[in-house]
């Protein structure tokens, strides 16, 4: 992929930014338990964008959505949390007030709207309310790489009414991302686990011929197995068809089976098609995970998306983190989903990689060859 077109925010210093008014379309969709927010790796990526902002003078809206299924949910709990993690006191807006006074910043250096899927304009990229969005403001930037793949208001219609940049993180994961795209294939590895097989189907078919091997783990292997005929009991599976076989593609061997999915009931390590109707297959066996952690430790170029079991539960979470630590150890790596960083996180191996996309669909659609609007927008194009 080319940026030549895609004009970055490493373009605007004190002269272009000084008392100038930016809306800044971020990334804070964090897991929240308790009310506190769980995982702050996103947050902790938008940092650099908004110092860069700040410190040249400027007076930066922060746009963000919470939450894929409750147009409700709202900031307030973690705005203070947020502003902790950043470094900068951070004042909430809230929607209605922001879209009925025309409010805009003057006195507070920073602030963040509500969650801008509030508002139904937001997800049908609504060219009214990006109109609304952008009025008063001097610049765009967009750092949420995340939602690229979404063709909303606040990430692709926006930028019709502004001029546009991209942000720190926008461009570490274009100019990473296509590193993993153009490298060359010997030595080349990816791994893919998860329970979508529909969402890893394209980047399987995208890299036949652009890496060495495929490793497959997690509930998209099961699909595979359907599609052989072998019996996967009572698994997750995504009824998306596999319509592919290769020598490249590598699936397990063996897998850690059990009847409960919540890790009280006896577990059991069985070779692929030993499996009973009532049972679940719901990890990759640690002995089968230590040849994958071999190809990858081998390997030249490491590109991980989706855990190799029900990792969250830590009686099924030994292979993903066979896996994590092999590829923490892998001379160059690359890795992203949510589930991924969790377990990675949870392991203490996030700095260990060489790069961490925050993109979990934006990361699979861009590896799989597809074109994502929120780039295009900026000018970002194959």
């Amino acid at each position: 992929m080319s940026q030549k077109l895609m004009k970055t925010i490493d373009q605007l210093g004190k002269n272009e930014l000084n008392g100038k008014k930016v809306l800044l379309r971020v990334d804070f969709d964090v897991p929240i338990v308790n009310g506190k927010i769980a995982e702050d790796f996103r947050v902790k990526s938008q940092k650099e964008t908004i110092d860069h902002l700040i410190n040249n003078g400027a007076k930066v809206l922060l746009i963000a959505h919470l939450g894929h299924d409750d147009p409700s949910a709202t900031f307030n709990p973690i705005v203070d949390q947020i502003g902790e993690i950043l470094g900068q006191k951070i004042v909430l807006i809230p929607l209605k007030d922001f879209l009925s006074t025309n409010y805009k910043p003057q006195t507070t250096n920073l602030c963040l709207l509500d969650n801008i899927r509030q508002d139904p304009r937001e997800e049908k990229n609504d060219k009214g309310f990006a109109e609304e969005l952008a009025k008063g403001f001097d610049f765009y930037v967009n750092d949420a790489f995340a939602v690229c793949h979404r063709n909303h208001a606040s990430v692709s219609a926006i930028t019709e009414y502004l001029p546009s940049y991209a942000g720190f993180l926008i461009k570490k994961e274009t100019e990473n991302l296509s590193e993993a795209l153009k490298a060359p294939v010997a030595g080349k590895i990816v791994i893919l686990g998860g329970a979508k097989i529909s969402t890893k189907l394209p980047v399987i078919k995208n890299f036949l011929d652009k890496a060495e091997r495929i490793l497959i783990g997690g509930a998209i292997a099961n699909s595979f197995f359907k599609a052989r005929g072998i019996q996967i009991g009572a698994s997750v599976v995504d009824d998306a068809a596999v319509d592919i076989s290769d020598p490249k593609i590598v699936l397990p061997e063996s897998v850690v089976i059990s009847e409960d999915r919540t890790g009280k009931a006896e577990t059991t390590s069985r070779p692929v098609g030993n499996i009973a109707p009532n049972e679940m297959i719901l990890d990759i066996c640690p002995e089968f995970a230590e040849k994958f952690a071999k190809i990858i430790q081998d390997s030249k170029m490491t590109i991980w998306n989706g855990p190799m079991g029900l990792a969250e539960v830590e009686k099924f979470a030994q292979g993903t983190k066979i896996i994590a630590q092999a590829v923490a150890s892998a001379p160059n790596s690359i890795v992203g989903g949510g589930d991924t960083i969790a377990a990675a996180d949870k392991l203490g191996l996030l700095d260990k990689f060489s790069f961490v996309s925050t993109g979990g669909g934006a990361m699979l659609e861009f590896l799989a060859g597809e074109k994502l609007p929120g780039l295009e927008a900026l000018g970002y194009y194959n």
